[in-house]
Formats: structure tokens, C-alpha cells, sequence
């Protein structure tokens, strides 16, 4: 197919105003900043999600553009989608994206582990490849209107203190 365009990376993505706060070794996604709480980032930012890889969950692949294997190509919800629901079907297609650690990549699509939940990434800016942080659960409660897929891909906990009664456990 000579003179085919290549589109341009487009990650899904959510805005969210508010803050990632630090406790301990954990990042919490929060709309409002309480006074005294260690603030990783704040402001408008964004949330985008990696594909966890096979082998080494701690290392994730923020999808921009799926290659299949016949020469389509798909960005944004499309890929996102066919990555979660269609990728078995077409294993020898590549996806293109950023890493969790910043570093462009192509990787083809089995060599993830998609029995993972995908890992929930914080930007600061929409041209940012390297994330500010990596909250493991959101604290709002029920009258904050918060994006759908920010609810399914992170555990809600009304306050800070319900997190903390069901986190003792693990010193946080």
C-alpha cells in the first residue's frame, strides 16, 4: 500500500483536576488537597493507562497506534478496544506507545498480560511521555462526578481515612 499515512498517536486518556498525594510508598488520586498532605502533582491533569507487560507487571505500555498484522491501524478507543477484546485473534499485531518509565516502544501484543488491570498513569502535561505518578486507588466520594474509566481501573474510597483503616496492614 504505497504512500498509506501513518496516523498519529493518540492514547486514551481522562482529565481529572485535583492532586496525587504520597503516603508512604503509595499514590492516591484525590480532586482536593487537604493542608499537610505530600503532593506528588496537582492541577489539570491527565490520566492515561498502561497495558501491563507479560512477566513484568511493574513496567506498563501506554497504547498510541495498534499495527495489525494486515496493515490496518487504529489509535485512541479503537486500538484501546481491540487491544482489551479483539487481540487474541491478531497476536502478531505491534502497539505503539510510551512506557511507564518514558521510553518509546513497539511491542507486539502478546507479550502482555492482559489478565492485569491496566495501570492508571497521572501527566502533568498532554505532551508528557514520562508520568508524574501512579496512584493505586482514588479517594472521592460519591457526589464527586469522577471519568468512568478512572472508576474501573481504580478502587474508591470515600476519604482518606477509610483507605487508611483498610490499608493498616501494609504500613501506608
Amino acid at each position: 500500500m504505497p504512500g498509506r499515512n501513518i496516523p498519529e498517536q493518540q492514547p486514551i486518556s481522562d482529565s481529572f483536576t485535583g492532586a496525587v498525594l504520597r503516603f508512604g510508598a503509595t499514590q492516591l488520586l484525590i480532586p482536593t488537597v487537604e493542608q499537610g498532605e505530600q503532593v506528588v502533582a496537582s492541577g489539570d491533569l491527565i490520566v492515561r493507562y498502561g497495558v501491563r507487560f507479560l512477566g513484568r507487571s511493574h513496567l506498563s505500555l501506554v497504547p498510541g497506534l495498534v499495527a495489525l498484522e494486515y496493515g490496518e491501524m487504529l489509535t485512541g478507543e479503537e486500538a484501546w478496544t481491540f487491544i482489551y477484546r479483539r487481540s487474541n485473534l491478531h497476536p502478531r499485531s505491534d502497539v505503539l506507545g510510551y512506557r511507564s518509565d518514558g521510553e518509546e516502544d513497539m511491542v507486539p501484543v502478546k507479550q502482555f498480560d492482559l489478565t492485569l488491570p491496566p495501570e492508571v498513569l497521572v501527566y502533568t502535561q498532554d505532551k508528557a511521555v514520562l508520568p508524574a505518578a501512579r496512584p493505586t486507588a482514588l479517594i472521592a466520594d460519591l457526589t464527586v462526578n469522577i471519568p468512568e474509566r478512572i472508576l474501573q481501573y481504580l478502587p474508591r474510597y470515600a476519604s482518606i481515612a477509610e483507605w487508611q483503616t483498610e490499608h493498616t496492614h501494609d504500613g501506608s
